[in-house]
């Protein structure tokens, strides 16, 4: 596959986290946090255009580092810029609420990374009154909530995990833990990197919008394959730990172990680590501790993905639109707007693409 690769150095990714943006200022939200960056006059004389992020949280590596790159960017698009977050993983009503200040703040256009199909209502909400929405990271079910979406192929970040771990299994048989994200909720990012991670495995899957349906045994690509468990972590490192702990609980003999998330990984490897255990551990997002987590031998591999381009491409497009510009399309064959994805891992398997983790470190985000 070809690999799309951003340009900036991790120098420069540094310089851009420190950038400020003048005027920052924090307001209290019921439920979600929320604070606005005004951008300045700027921008030839033309007016500011307003437009709000809103992420799930604003405590993953992943999302900050998305608001500090949307933060960055804000004055060369003469955007002023408001983000807002839910409290947590799940915080449907903080998204909504941010939702509704956005419409209250007459913004021309939304960025957001969906909670889940919960905040649907909220989104057309906003669309109907104007404001152009765009999915960052997690497309939203169904895809035409949203105007566009911005995103890595989460299908295919969870097949290239699936490739890799099938070829360096070689033959074994795979005893598998699954680490999913919720298992109240159904997220496309959710069961896309699942079942892209099993599909990956040469595994069939049942309904491919659906984790945990598949043939618990049966054969994969390599040889044959025991599924112990489909556990949620809710994309945190304490819930991966307390979900492989389940997993374990089941089955001690787990091999293998899939991932939502790098801080979902790095619990898992903590509960294997208590347990006198080994496994090998793939995931996917990309982030500087993640890639430091491959270096060092926790991960085995990992999907890198680009939330800086993801929150910069989308301002700039909403940016454009308000000024009477074209909008995005999305990418050939594809329901959204593909920004990229590649495989970090020190230990390469023939047939699949990858680059090391000293070149991942080069275009990672994050600390």
């Amino acid at each position: 596959m070809h690999i799309r690769q951003v340009s900036t150095t991790r120098a420069a990714r540094r310089v851009v986290a420190s950038v400020g943006i003048v005027g920052l200022a924090l307001t209290a939200a019921a439920c979600n946090r929320e604070s606005a960056s005004d951008s300045g006059s700027g921008g030839g004389g033309e007016a500011a255009v307003g437009v709000t992020l809103i992420t799930k949280d604003s405590t993953n590596p992943f999302f900050v580092a998305m608001q500090k790159g949307a933060q960055a960017d804000a004055s060369k698009n003469n955007v002023k810029l408001t983000i807002a977050s839910g409290k947590e993983e799940g915080d449907d009503q903080g998204q909504i609420t941010a939702i509704e200040n956005a419409i209250a703040r007459q913004d021309k256009g939304i960025l957001i990374t969906p909670m889940s199909t919960g905040v649907n209502a909220a989104i057309k909400k906003a669309r109907d009154a104007g404001l152009y929405v765009i999915a960052l990271d997690t497309p939203p079910d169904p895809a035409d909530t949203v105007d566009i979406t911005f995103a890595t192929d989460n299908r295919n970040a969870g097949k290239l995990d699936g490739q890799w771990a099938a070829k360096t299994l070689n033959g074994q048989p795979a005893v598998i833990a699954l680490l999913d994200l919720f298992d109240d909720k159904v997220v496309s990012v959710d069961y896309n990197r699942d079942q892209g991670f099993l599909e990956g495995m040469g595994i069939d899957v049942a309904d491919g919008k659906k984790n945990g349906d598949e043939a618990k045994t049966g054969n994969y690509s390599g040889g044959t394959y025991t599924i112990v468990c489909n556990e949620a972590s809710n994309g945190a490192e304490d819930g991966g730990r307390s979900a492989m702990e389940k997993c374990l609980a089941k089955n001690p003999n787990i091999n293998l172990v899939y991932t939502i998330n790098e801080p979902a990984a790095v619990g898992a490897n903590a509960a294997l680590q208590a347990a006198g255990k080994k496994a090998t551990i793939v995931s996917v997002d990309g982030g500087c501790a993640g890639v430091k987590s491959v270096k060092d031998g926790v991960i085995g591999a990992t999907a890198q993905q680009y939330p800086l381009k993801m929150a910069t491409l989308g301002m700039e497009a909403i940016a454009k639109i308000a000024r009477g510009g074209e909008k995005p399309q999305t990418t050939e064959g594809l329901d959204f707007f593909d920004t990229g994805v590649a495989l970090v891992t020190d230990k390469p398997v023939d047939g699949v693409e990858s680059i090391d983790s000293t070149k991942g470190a080069d275009i990672c985000w994050g600390n």
